[in-house]
């Protein structure tokens, strides 16, 4: 499946998921939002993970501000 948008600050990534469901509130498409950050491991090799740590948490702020503007936006345009 791929995402529908990504939005990166550094090492740090937001990615927007389109879903759908027919379940009573969710009924038709809506999005759905995973984060996270990549590094490279000791040996070089490349990693991911959801745990962030301080100085990362205002990368992580950016990147969900501009997932979330997104996400309205989209939805806006399917009204």
């Amino acid at each position: 499946m791929k995402p529908e948008q990504k939005f990166r600050a550094g090492a740090v990534e937001a990615t927007i998921w389109k879903n759908s469901s027919t379940k009573p509130g969710l009924s038709g498409e809506y999005y759905s939002v995973s984060f996270g950050k990549n590094y490279k491991d000791k040996l070089g090799a490349w990693k991911s993970t959801n745990s962030l740590n301080l100085t990362e948490l205002p990368k992580l702020i950016a990147v969900l501000g501009k997932a979330y503007e997104w996400c309205v936006m989209k939805r806006g345009e399917s009204k």
